[in-house]
């Protein structure tokens, strides 16, 4: 559907395995990348098994190369992270250096130059934005959504979108959601993504025994995760950051997350708040804090979010710097091959 309505061609590779959440492709990636006849390989992540090859195989495709980088510091927990940490800044960090290759930082966080010692010059932060022409506000949305779930207007309705696994904060969101909140409004729980394993069933035994209202969605196509920001009044992020972060703000959502770097950043424009990490009491703490908000505080703290997405990271907006990056690294490359 994607390739109707946009004239995308997606081209499918069979994977031989998955190592340490690295794909690994089967033969024949040049061979399908020759016959492509790029004017430039853009790669998505520059530290995975297929970013690391096409340093490696950089002449054999003929044209130039831009990487990006989607690693935090806070993500990076692997227990052979210093190894790896070590060969990349011994052989990938030089051909990058030498050959001024382009690794586009998607989120403002040390980690590219600091672990992999790429020099920031090289490594431009360009954040992800919002399709605000999918997110915005929709009040008629919310509205209906409330009427059909038999939820008063008064009530605050709570949204998180994404894994409810350990590294998300899965355990620590149903926990916090478990006793009833002490405000004079309902507080509704809209649980947006799939659980597997002993750790998801635990979620969902904590979710079914909450004293609040819990509403389970599946996992979202994300064209149809509009839908699910606009009929709240909340968005949170228990563990970690998320680009979600851009489309729930677009949708007029504050948000609540941990205190992580990216998270006090994101959220110091009068747009949201941050609760200590791993802190359930905090977390709830802050929920009810929010619910008890004068609504003309609230309702300035929302218009906050959507003005801080219109304003600073729009789609559009950002396309225009990625072109920007992707049309140099096309004229240094010609201009070298001369």
């Amino acid at each position: 559907e994607y390739e109707k309505n946009y004239g995308v061609k997606i081209i499918r590779l069979p994977l031989k395995a998955f190592v340490s959440g690295r794909a690994v492709f089967k033969r024949g990636l040049l061979k399908v990348i020759k016959a492509c006849n790029p004017d430039i390989l853009y790669v998505h992540g520059n530290d995975t098994f297929t970013g690391m090859w096409a340093l490696l195989n950089r002449k054999k495709y003929g044209c130039p190369l831009i990487m990006d980088s989607h690693m935090l510091e806070m993500a990076s927990k692997n227990k052979f992270r210093k190894l790896y940490r070590w060969v990349y800044r011994t052989i990938f960090t030089p051909i990058i250096v030498k050959n001024k290759i382009q690794v586009i930082r998607t989120q403002d966080d040390p980690y590219v130059e600091k672990d992999l010692g790429i020099p920031l010059l090289q490594a431009p932060w360009i954040s992800y934005g919002s399709d605000t022409m999918l997110f915005h506000p929709d009040q008629g949305c919310k509205k209906r959504f409330r009427t059909e779930q038999g939820i008063s207007d008064d009530a605050l309705i709570v949204v998180y979108a994404g894994k409810l696994i350990e590294s998300k904060g899965g355990k620590l969101l149903a926990e916090t959601f478990a006793k009833k909140f002490p405000v004079d409004r309902e507080i509704v729980l809209a649980a947006v993504g799939n659980t597997s394993g002993d750790y998801g069933n635990e979620v969902e035994d904590i979710f079914q025994k909450s004293e609040n209202r819990i509403i389970r969605f599946p996992t979202q196509k994300y064209q149809d995760l509009a839908y699910y920001f606009q009929i709240a009044d909340l968005a949170v992020f228990p563990k970690q950051c998320s680009l979600s972060f851009y489309d729930v703000q677009a949708c007029g959502l504050p948000v609540l997350s941990e205190d992580n770097n990216i998270n006090i950043d994101r959220c110091s424009h009068q747009n949201g708040w941050t609760f200590r990490n791993g802190n359930m009491e905090d977390f709830r703490e802050k929920i009810i804090e929010i619910a008890n908000m004068d609504e003309t505080e609230y309702k300035k703290v929302s218009e906050n979010a959507y003005r801080y997405i219109l304003d600073n990271y729009n789609y559009e907006d950002k396309a225009r710097e990625y072109e920007a990056v992707i049309k140099a690294a096309y004229d240094d490359f010609k201009e070298r091959i001369k």
